[in-house]
């Protein structure tokens, strides 16, 4: 079944400005075109699409995802490879967890310096955001 980017962005709820990314950066092979010049998306481009859209909400970066289908494209290959690339992601999940745990952290410190109502004048958050060493 062929079907333009509109009804390919509808199936996939993804915005056609992406579409036309992924298939700018390679992630997307390049459709067919009818006689009016349209794009023609199969339902190959669906499933891939659904892989990239599924890849992004693990919050995988495009060059992590291209690898990924340069696998799939490959189904006879060794998956190991597969296999590091996710540990690496989730060793880097790890790390931006530490630090987002770590920021929590300063701002519960910040936000116990004013409690209750007060002048802006004598605000410790405001005090304390001023007094910052931290950068």
């Amino acid at each position: 079944m062929e079907m333009k980017i509109g009804e390919l962005a509808k199936r996939t709820r993804c915005e056609i400005v992406t579409i036309r990314y992924y298939e700018k950066e390679g992630l997307l092979p390049k459709p067919a075109r009818s006689d009016g010049n349209f794009r023609l998306y199969s339902n190959a481009h669906v499933e891939r699409l659904q892989f990239i859209r599924h890849c992004r909400s693990l919050d995988m970066r495009l060059g992590e995802i291209q690898t990924l289908l340069n696998f799939r494209d490959n189904p006879n290959r060794d998956c190991s490879e597969v296999n590091a690339l996710l540990d690496v992601h989730i060793q880097e999940v790890k790390t931006r967890v530490e630090a987002l745990l770590k920021l929590e952290n300063q701002l519960v410190v910040l936000r116990k310096r004013c409690s209750g109502v007060r002048h802006v004048e004598t605000c410790g958050i405001l005090q304390g955001l001023t007094g910052c060493s931290c950068h």
